[in-house]
């Protein structure tokens, strides 16, 4: 069925209620997995409806879902997700129906596989590229325990495009290990997908050859089937020479119409009569059974939740700060010719879509790669031009060992632009940017800025595109303050703060609140209330500079000061706060301080201003703070 809609009740689906455990599904004829499916899909779409969340890639894999929890001995077997935007309906085939409206909310389901959740989740995920390399642990573990289970690793064609997909399967061939992975091909990761493995499955296609298996697990040659591949690179891909997964040593096997649920629990059926790395590729739409997502599917790749529309006009919101990033790199870029982008797979993200309408030549999206992207940018900062890599806090982890080898140790002029920093909400741990902070500090020739707001953001990263060495600039998610935008792009004084707010300035006692990035506007608020309801001095200084510390300020500061508090939406350990404590020992300045800022601890899901309340962060939780500690 094609649907247009998103239904606002909840469906009638008599299968699809009858199933609390994946045994009740394998109970079913085979010949009624269809009805399973198109009931699954319904009410994937009415949940995500009520909830928001994860859409297209979740609808792309209902029949798939369906047929592995049909073939597979769910949980002892092991199904791993890569990434985990697809999880939804494997949630809800797993005693998770009910629940699945809450999922990304306060207490609710997580929004990716959480081995915390359920016994079906065998592997914690929101990273992309991982599947392989858990499921060959699993299957290795369980070889040696001499207790053998079948381990799938479902991952998708954007997943396959990071070395470490491949670092996986090589070693799954060394081991001979029973391992299946399904390559879940709907042509796209979250952008396009793009380089030569995309041009290698376009390819694969091509051959007209078809690599299938009979009833007793053997492999046989048949033609292939008349459906279309969408790639983009289709016109551009050549005949294969050989086929990739083969070459590596794996059985190869499809590709399969990943919509043919019937046809898929054939193929698992028979597979798992095989042993050795198995491959079997399948070709799904992304959105499939929704229109708007298939014509779509960047655009519903995730969705918001329906509210009731409301009567009066709604104000128009602040710019995102990934909208501020964007319009700065196409200002920045007409202005300096050796400007160059890169984004590994997060342009629309990122903002950078006017970019690369702009400047194709100069926007490099290198899929989900992210070492490779800081290594790429490095290389072209050799030649004497100016990369901007826009990446997110949570994947520039992935890419660590190359910011300190190959960009800092050799104090390239290369610019990070660092979004979704701090708390991310309805995303949970996975995507918390909690640690960039203490990552980028320790590192040598590091220039590190957090911007109050959207207007600081883009003279930021103006400054840091123009100094001459490596440099981040690191931001929330969402949307801005509303401070007004200069167009005129000024440079900062490197490692400069500012005071922003004084009260009570002919009190005998001061306290100074030393507020970094988006926790300026909240201690501002803090601050005011402290002050009002104390006769006690109170300044709040925007640091603006991670590193290097604003060191006169602190020491000016500190004369009158007799208690100093930090604030940063990062974790207190090893944060910017504890860039304050070191310099302030160094220098033999004791003073009684206050550091705030996200616990020792992972922060499940919630609303971003829910996470901030319970983290003390929100204006009244720094008030509270200040006051325990002052009187």
């Amino acid at each position: 069925m094609l649907y247009t809609e998103i239904p606002t009740q909840r469906p009638v689906t008599p299968l699809l209620d009858g199933i609390d455990h994946p045994q009740q599904l394998r109970q079913l004829e085979q010949g009624l997995l269809p009805q399973v499916a198109d009931e699954l899909r319904q009410y994937i779409l009415y949940a995500a409806g009520q909830s928001g969340g994860h859409f297209g890639a979740n609808l792309g894999v209902i029949e798939l879902t369906v047929a592995l929890h049909y073939c597979f001995n769910t949980p002892q077997d092991r199904l791993v997700w890569d990434v985990g935007h697809q999880a939804y309906p494997h949630k809800v085939l797993t005693g998770r129906r009910d629940r699945i409206t809450t999922i990304r909310a306060k207490d609710g389901l997580a929004a990716f596989p959480a081995r915390e959740e359920s016994e079906f989740d065998t592997f914690g995920v929101g990273h992309s590229s991982t599947a392989i390399s858990a499921g060959l642990g699993m299957a290795l573990a369980r070889r040696y325990q001499k207790d053998p289970c079948d381990v799938v690793a479902i991952v998708g064609d954007g997943a396959m495009t990071a070395g470490m997909a491949f670092e996986a399967m090589n070693d799954a061939v060394a081991h001979d290990a029973d391992l299946i992975v399904v390559l879940n091909d709907n042509d796209m990761s979250i952008s396009c997908s793009t380089g030569g493995f995309a041009k290698h499955l376009a390819a694969i296609w091509e051959t007209g050859q078809l690599i299938n298996v009979n009833e007793q697990g053997e492999a046989y040659v048949q033609p292939h089937p008349k459906w279309t591949y969408n790639s983009r690179l289709h016109q551009s891909a050549t005949d294969a020479a050989d086929n990739l997964f083969k070459a590596i040593g794996f059985d190869y096997f499809g590709p399969f119409d990943g919509h043919d649920v019937e046809q898929l629990t054939q193929v698992f059926h028979a597979l798992k009569k095989r042993k050795g790395p198995r491959l079997v590729h399948i070709y799904t739409k992304k959105g499939k059974g929704f229109a708007p997502a298939e014509a779509d599917p960047i655009t519903y790749h995730a969705i918001t939740k329906i509210v009731p529309t409301a009567s009066a006009p709604a104000k128009k919101s602040p710019p995102k700060y990934s909208d501020v990033f964007g319009q700065w790199l196409c200002d920045e870029a007409a202005q300096d010719d050796r400007l160059l982008a890169i984004t590994p797979a997060m342009c629309e993200g990122s903002g950078m879509v006017q970019f690369a309408k702009q400047y194709p030549e100069r926007f490099f999206d290198v899929a989900i790669a992210e070492q490779h992207a800081v290594t790429l940018a490095a290389g072209m900062a050799c030649e004497g031009l100016k990369p901007v890599v826009a990446i997110y806090s949570t994947f520039l982890q992935r890419g660590y060992d190359q910011l300190i080898h190959d960009v800092a140790l050799q104090n390239l002029d290369v610019t990070f632009g660092i979004d979704r920093a701090g708390l991310v909400g309805e995303d949970g741990p996975t995507h918390a940017g909690a640690y960039d902070y203490a990552y980028m500090r320790t590192v040598p020739n590091m220039v590190i800025m957090a911007p109050k707001d959207e207007n600081e953001c883009r003279q930021m990263l103006h400054t840091a595109y123009h100094y001459n060495g490596p440099t981040a600039v690191r931001y929330p998610r969402g949307v801005g303050t509303g401070a007004e935008i200069q167009q005129q792009m000024t440079a900062l004084e490197i490692g400069k703060a500012e005071i922003v707010a004084q009260f009570n300035q002919d009190a005998d006692q001061q306290i100074s609140i030393l507020a970094f990035g988006s926790r300026v506007a909240a201690s501002v608020e803090a601050a005011e209330l402290f002050a009002s309801k104390y006769s006690v001095a109170v300044s709040v200084v925007n640091m603006r500079f991670v590193k290097p510390l604003d060191e006169q300020m602190l020491r000016d500061l500190a004369t009158d000061t007799k208690f100093f508090v930090t604030v940063e939406e990062h974790a207190v350990m090893a944060g910017a706060g504890s860039a304050v404590n070191e310099f302030l020992a160094c220098a033999k300045i004791i003073k009684p301080i206050l550091n705030l800022g996200l616990p020792d601890a992972f922060l499940n899901q919630a609303t971003h201003q829910q996470m901030l309340i319970d983290c003390g962060l929100d204006a009244k939780g720094i008030l509270l703070s200040i006051e325990q500690a002052w009187l």
